[in-house]
């Protein structure tokens, strides 16, 4: 009994320094944010909400807020659709190379995103695209499709097929049943995985920097670039902050569905 006890504190202790690890950077940018000074300095002088109004009248953040969210929205409606109709594709269909399709399909996640960036830039110089907003969309949407899909099949696992064999015998063609019967089953899954796509791309920096064009910048190619002039520390402190809020809430509300819904747990 005194062993187990003593392991319980131990693995309470662990938690606690992972989640200090993990957390306490995060918090000391939160409290520079509200910091008055420019300088960032250790403790604080003050609090203030003044950077917070400086990085609302800064046009190039509005712009750059701007099209990390028509990103973050286009990549996440290519990705419902196409890892919605992958996944209906390899639960539902028994066809030859149907592992080696949902492997292809789940890889993209797993590989670096500077790999996943020169490829594509690649691509789109040979084939004489012209980067900018539709092309970091692309972007974006080749590794949100992972998350898509893995939600959506997963979902596909648990649900009967008998609402769909039934759905046939009275007579209903298989856009039907999908329409009235498949697609509600895996409603939940579409919502937490489009949720999780959006903050994935939302906050995504690495493959964004490859494929936009010039005048194209995003959020995080906003922070990148500012980080690197000390008089603007501030008003990063608070993007980066606002950042957090975007990319959090997204993720802790797909795992409430989830959840919720006993569906798949990312």
């Amino acid at each position: 009994m005194a062993e187990s006890r003593w392991v319980r504190i131990g693995l309470r202790i662990a938690t606690g320094g992972v989640l200090v690890f993990l957390y306490l950077p995060l918090v000391i940018l939160v409290i520079y944010a509200f910091n008055p000074s420019r300088l960032q300095a250790w403790p604080p002088t003050g609090f203030t909400f003044d950077w917070f109004a400086e990085a609302a009248a800064n046009p190039a953040i509005r712009r750059a807020l701007g099209n990390s969210l028509l990103a973050g929205i286009g990549a996440t409606s290519v990705a419902l659709v196409l890892g919605t109709a992958a996944a209906l594709a390899v639960q539902r269909f028994a066809f030859f190379g149907r592992h080696t399709v949902s492997f292809l399909f789940v890889l993209p996640i797993a590989l670096p995103g500077v790999v996943t960036g020169i490829a594509l830039r690649t691509t789109f110089q040979t084939a004489g695209i012209s980067f900018g907003l539709g092309t970091i969309i692309v972007g974006h949407a080749t590794f949100c499709v992972v998350i898509a899909y893995n939600n959506v099949i997963a979902r596909l696992r648990r649900l009967p097929r008998t609402p769909e064999e039934a759905s046939a015998d009275l007579g209903a063609d298989t856009w039907t049943t999908f329409r009235r019967v498949t697609l509600p089953g895996m409603g939940t899954a579409l919502l937490s995985g489009g949720l999780l796509a959006f903050a994935l791309s939302f906050d995504e920096i690495i493959v964004t920097n490859f494929t936009a064009g010039p005048g194209t910048q995003t959020i995080p190619m906003w922070i990148f670039a500012a980080i690197q002039r000390p008089t603007e520390l501030p008003v990063v402190n608070v993007v980066a902050f606002v950042l957090i809020l975007v990319s959090t809430v997204p993720v802790y509300l797909a795992q409430r569905i989830s959840n919720g819904a006993g569906g798949s747990r990312i």
